[in-house]
């Protein structure tokens, strides 16, 4: 892929993609209006199957289509009612991002499914998952691939002065390495595919990109030198989930420039601790990696531990505007 100029300023703050609630304008008003610096395309499942990451990637697919069955999304001969209601949400929530970003020059995020997350997700005709099929997720990384290029293409003409910023969610990822993903009996698990195809294809979607690209995984164990070698510019996570295991490689990380999105922001409505408590422990870890504080606030973009969805819109607003006080915290006070 093409790696961002080393001129591109990272803003300091965004989420990571869902809210609550169903009105499209009043999330892009919330994602624009919290983030002013990056802002992002939300996404609002509380309005059905369709409008999860799920549904809205598979919606952006190229010549695959796929209907919702009790045991999921499952691949269709043809597109139906479930992939033209995939379609016609998003069309709703772009139209409001274009609505409220018309003079936006800077970066703007837009998030889809990472191919493998989605090869667990995504049923094949005889029910089980395409991770079963190695030929399967390969036709379905590369539909992925074509979709994106066309839906960026579709966000660079309702944006056009902004520089997008591709994030593939990829909870799943660990449990593809791990070969700990159950197949649909249940009583078996997926073979875990080898290392070298899963950072290969991730690298063949990233790519589909010129921008900046960010991979997001809410799970423990990220395995982030993979995402790293497969071209990833950012690395997205809970924070609350990482052991001094991930030590070396956040270190190697952050020295050869990757950024880090640090969800240090509960997603779910709780107390929130003063903005500077938030990120107490990313002080922390850099005080144990050695690394200088000078390089802490352009190192790191603070976000939520993950999405919004299941969080009260009150307490989603008040996340996202302790994620931007938190960040200021942290680049006035690095130490």
């Amino acid at each position: 892929m093409t790696a961002p100029t080393p001129s591109l300023t990272w803003p300091s703050a965004t989420a990571i993609g869902s809210l609550p609630g169903t009105d499209a304008r009043e999330a892009a008003r919330a994602a624009t209006g919290s983030f002013e610096d990056f802002p992002y395309l939300a996404e609002l499942p509380a309005r059905g199957p369709g409008a999860d990451m799920i549904g809205r990637t598979i919606g952006l697919l190229a010549e695959i289509w796929a209907h919702l069955e009790p045991s999921g999304w499952r691949v269709s001969d043809r597109p139906g009612r479930d992939t033209r209601r995939a379609r016609s949400w998003l069309g709703e929530d772009l139209d409001a991002l274009e609505e409220f970003t018309q003079d936006h020059d800077g970066l703007v995020k837009v998030q889809a499914v990472g191919p493998w997350t989605l090869a667990t997700s995504l049923e094949l005709r005889g029910g089980e998952a395409a991770l079963s099929d190695p030929g399967a997720v390969r036709d379905l990384a590369a539909s992925l691939t074509e979709g994106l290029r066309a839906h960026l293409a579709d966000v660079r003409r309702r944006v056009p002065a902004a520089t997008l910023v591709l994030q593939l969610d990829e909870p799943s990822l660990t449990a593809v390495l791990t070969g700990t993903v159950p197949t649909a009996s249940g009583y078996r698990t997926h073979r875990a595919p080898d290392r070298q195809l899963v950072e290969s294809t991730l690298r063949d979607v990233l790519a589909v990109t010129e921008g900046p690209t960010v991979v997001h995984s809410c799970a423990p164990h990220v395995p982030f030198a993979l995402l790293r070698r497969a071209g990833a510019d950012a690395l997205s996570f809970d924070f609350s989930l990482l052991t001094e295991r991930d030590d070396e490689a956040i270190g190697e990380a952050v020295e050869a420039g990757t950024r880090l999105f640090t969800g240090v922001v509960p997603g779910s409505d709780t107390a929130l601790s003063d903005p500077a408590g938030s990120v107490m422990g990313v002080r922390s870890l850099w005080r144990r990696l050695g690394l200088s504080p000078a390089i802490l606030p352009r190192s790191v973009v603070v976000t939520p531990s993950c999405g919004l969805a299941g969080a009260s819109p009150a307490y989603a607003r008040a996340a996202m505007a302790h994620c931007v006080r938190a960040a200021r915290s942290l680049a006035d006070h690095p130490e």
